[in-house]
């Protein structure tokens, strides 16, 4: 078997920063057994399989279609499991299609098979990359679910201060939002154990944690640890899809975006995922749904 493979770092302008995500290009289709074995074998959070879309009527080179097609079937695996949605990856094979292949449409159509058609724009003049992704705005928890997280949230609390949960059943995301009190130092000192947080829930309802702390960017006195910098910054933790801590999470930012944006009376969001690794992206809430998420990306493997 001999496939095109790239690994690219997404939400970050230097290479071993960000998020890594493995992208592979299809000529021709793989068993899915196949996908999931390959992206076991990367075991980095994402693996993303791009293959071309011709238009109807029209085989296309798929060659040529690399540096001139527009539309592209896109689908993502964890190494354990296929996912419904994910940002750095989606960044990374769109980075892949710009940068790597040569590819010159301004914009690129990723179409998925759950989450529709997603987006990706060139910036030219910062080099960065705008994905369209829908918006996943997380709602209060019913009583069952209250009962199914209970002690998801009792993890948290048992290290930091508590003082909001929010759910979005169709991101399958659990939102802990943290008090302001709290430092960044001490969100990025917090450590749950995997064992527990698979002990606690089954993967049903939700398959990731997020952890948020407000950022100081409206405040600018208030500069604790670069918070001035950002609106809001958060962790995120889905060992239900075979992931310890994720590094920099688009998909999260789906959740986080229209959360923050409603607090705070904004639609335009600068964000920091404060993992080891760490990295930024922008979020913009838009009026019909979606968000766009912005951000860098840098090939580090051919």
């Amino acid at each position: 078997m001999q496939l095109q493979v790239f690994t690219v770092d997404a939400f970050t302008d230097k290479p071993f920063s960000g998020n890594p995500a493995a992208v592979v290009l299809l000529n021709e289709p793989l068993a899915e057994e196949i996908l999931q074995k390959i992206a076991a074998e990367f075991n980095i959070s994402e693996t993303s399989y791009l293959r071309p879309l011709p238009a109807a009527g029209t085989t296309g080179n798929s060659d040529e279609y690399w540096k001139s097609g527009s539309r592209f079937g896109l689908r993502w695996f964890t190494p354990t499991n296929e996912v419904i949605l994910c940002g750095h990856a989606t960044l990374a094979a769109a980075q892949t299609l710009f940068h790597s292949m040569g590819n010159t449409s301004e914009e690129l159509q990723f179409e998925t098979e759950v989450s529709g058609v997603l987006l990706a724009r060139r910036n030219k003049p910062n080099n960065t990359i705008t994905l369209d992704f829908p918006a996943n705005c997380p709602v209060e928890l019913n009583p069952e679910q209250h009962r199914q997280m209970e002690s998801l949230v009792e993890i948290v609390k048992e290290q930091l201060t508590v003082t909001d949960v929010k759910i979005s059943v169709i991101a399958k995301k659990l939102l802990v939002r943290i008090d302001d009190s709290c430092t960044r130092k001490q969100l990025e000192a917090f450590r749950p154990d995997d064992r527990r947080l698979l002990s606690c829930h089954d993967g049903s309802v939700i398959k990731g944690l997020i952890v948020t702390l407000k950022g100081h960017r409206s405040v600018p006195e208030q500069d604790e640890h670069e918070l001035s910098k950002y609106d809001f910054v958060c962790r995120y933790f889905a060992v239900w899809n075979g992931i310890s801590e994720d590094p920099v999470t688009g998909s999260a930012h789906t959740v986080l975006g229209p959360y923050w944006a409603r607090l705070l009376d904004t639609k335009t969001l600068k964000c920091r995922q404060c993992s080891p690794r760490g990295g930024d992206l922008e979020v913009v809430v838009r009026e019909d749904g979606r968000v766009d998420l912005t951000g860098g990306a840098v090939t580090v493997v051919e």
